[in-house]
């Protein structure tokens, strides 16, 4: 469409029309729908007729005395009492409504972004509009706008507080989606610039930006179409994991083990996200993955942390357990790791923080993905290295550099206690909902457990989850045929010296009697009555250990893992997830546990 044939509607419209339609609420994207025009055209014309919000003063004080801590929110009246300053300010974006995947990590990334600024001198001023976050406390910054993160009103704020820049990289997925369009109508984005963020999301760009590097990566390909969604699933080869791009908390992600499963996924995926790629990666099941957390300042990089999920591959990492400091991985390929870290951060010129998810197989590290921003783990690993991550990124995006922080040693702390993240799910709240974790994110929160020993660790944070592991009775065991090795025999072998009883399906039972350890038998879900599930519903079982793997095998965790879920049990879907219980239940039948101050393992660090 022309320009001319745009704009042709809008010769009708008086400022009249639009000063009304404005206090109506529509916003220009919703005019520029009804009209049948740019969301571009229709701001230009408001900004031309002089249409533009006005911000109201929210009295924290209520008229009581003079309120230094206001905050604000626009209106199309006449009066503006929001009160420009002349010092050099920064604004920051928060998360937005809080919903799974965009949480209080987030918002823990804005605070300490701006108290990072106020020791800076900068004067701080977040928008944000979720009365539930400690952002939109009206005294943690200096100026608050209780707006929705849309691009008209952070744009109208933009114009009337004449910011040096703006912070889209703290509020995870939300201010990064319009931190392209901000750019194009002259904001400044601190930090790193929407070009590298874009870099990492293209999966095209991505992928040759890799080869580039030599830095190995599953297989992958984009698919706009279910035809070509299939085609490109059976060239990658099944499991594929499937998802939208530009979503956080792993949104309208699936694990695919057919190309029937392709094609239903993306029947629904063309309702999540119509302006962009499903994107198709091949699944590295039975694989260990790892994050990490770091800051560049565009020169030097900064490792915060490297952590080890003790979840399956494929589980997404907010869902997931994990360490600090990662135990299952060889010396060579955690220095792999800071390796591609630092490659990466300087090939996409990042200037705060980075996160990078790996997974290895086979003794290969391959990069799965790259988020040149703030990550949920980031309260995690500050608290578990006593380095303050975010306020480090949120002064080097204002043109300090790590050294001038006084950062000497850019590789990651070297810790002496050990710290293990543990998340908590809904599910008891919500009867008969999938319990099955997948890479679509289900936790509603996580806690945290820190001990001088790794079995302490995890008994801390499985009892902060509401989770505790038990000290007696009898445990479940299915593992899957490449499971059966010498590392499950000696997982079971622990279990027995710690008084427990084995009960097995017949495949893992069988296992067990060839190499002389006796276990009770029971039933599949599918197999006949008494079953697994019927044991846990009858508290027969107090702990189960099963490691799925096929499509088949998920179906029965599925049934298994509503059970234990429902009445209390403990359930544990990996390997190494089920080694680190036996530390934990090691820990909690000894004396007791040790209880320190995080600034007291801190100063441990530092001595």
């Amino acid at each position: 469409m022309k320009a001319s044939e745009k704009t042709a509607p809008l010769r009708r419209i008086t400022k009249e029309v639009f000063l009304k339609a404005k206090q109506y609420g529509f916003s220009d994207r919703q005019l520029a729908h009804i009209w049948n025009t740019s969301e571009k055209v229709v701001r230009d014309l408001r900004r031309k007729f002089g249409v533009i919000p006005v911000y109201k003063t929210v009295d924290t004080c209520a008229a009581e005395f003079e309120a230094h801590t206001p905050y604000h929110y626009s209106t199309y009246d006449q009066e503006n009492e929001s009160i420009r300053s002349d010092r050099k300010k920064v604004i920051i974006l928060g998360g937005g409504p809080n919903r799974i995947g965009q949480g209080i990590e987030f918002d823990y990334c804005c605070v300490h972004g701006v108290y990072a600024l106020e020791e800076e001198g900068v004067e701080t001023i977040m928008i944000n509009c979720n009365p539930e976050t400690v952002s939109t406390d009206y005294d943690t910054t200096d100026k608050l706008y209780f707006e929705p993160l849309t691009l008209e009103d952070v744009l109208n704020i933009c114009e009337h507080e004449q910011p040096m820049g703006v912070i889209v990289s703290f509020g995870g997925q939300t201010p990064l989606k319009i931190a392209k369009a901000l750019e194009e109508n002259g904001v400044c984005i601190l930090g790193t610039s929407p070009e590298g963020i874009d870099l990492a999301e293209d999966r095209e760009r991505f992928g040759a930006l890799l080869r580039k590097l030599q830095i190995p990566h599953p297989k992958y390909g984009t698919a706009y179409s279910v035809s070509n969604a299939v085609l490109v699933a059976e060239e990658i080869g099944y499991p594929v994991l499937v998802r939208p791009s530009y979503v956080l908390g792993g949104r309208a992600m699936e694990i695919c083990y057919n190309s029937a499963a392709v094609r239903e996924y993306m029947k629904k995926a063309v309702d999540v996200s119509p302006e962009h790629p499903v994107l198709i990666d091949r699944f590295l099941e039975d694989a260990f993955e790892f994050d990490v957390d770091a800051v560049s300042d565009g020169k030097d990089v900064l490792i915060g942390g490297v952590m080890e999920h003790i979840e399956e591959a494929g589980i997404h990492s907010g869902d997931s357990s994990c360490v600090i400091p990662p135990y299952m991985i060889s010396e060579k390929n955690l220095e792999e790791i800071k390796a591609y870290t630092v490659k990466l951060a300087k090939a996409l010129n990042v200037v705060g923080l980075l996160n990078v998810q790996y997974a290895m197989k086979d003794g290969v590290v391959y990069v799965l993905e790259v988020n040149p921003r703030a990550s949920r783990t980031v309260p995690f690993v500050s608290k578990a290295i006593g380095l303050p991550l975010a306020k480090i990124a949120a002064k080097v995006m204002v043109g300090r550099t790590l050294k001038d922080l006084g950062v000497k040693d850019f590789d990651f702390r070297k810790v002496k206690h050990i710290s293990v993240k543990e998340a908590v799910f809904p599910f008891s709240k919500f009867p008969r909902v999938p319990v099955f974790l997948g890479p679509e994110m289900r936790s509603t929160g996580e806690v945290m457990g820190i001990s001088s020993a790794f079995g302490g660790a995890i008994a801390k944070a499985q009892m902060g989850a509401g989770n505790t592991l038990p000290v007696e009775g009898r445990i479940f065991i299915s593992v899957n045929n490449s499971d059966k090795n010498e590392i499950t025999l000696n997982i079971v072998r622990d279990f027995l010296k710690l008084g427990f009883s084995i009960v097995a399906t017949e495949g893992t039972a069988r296992f067990l009697r060839e190499h002389g350890i006796p276990s009770d038998v029971v039933f599949k879900v599918n197999e006949g009555r008494p079953n697994v599930v019927d044991l846990i519903k009858n508290g027969q079982i107090q702990l189960v250990i099963n490691t799925p793997l096929g499509e088949e095998s998920r179906y029965d965790e599925f049934a298994i893992g509503w059970a234990a879920i429902e009445n209390k049990v403990s359930f544990i879907t990996t390997l190494s997830a089920a080694a680190t219980a036996v530390k934990g239940i090691e820990r909690q039948k000894q004396d007791g546990f040790t209880v320190k101050s995080l600034q007291e393992y801190h100063n441990e660090i530092e001595a």
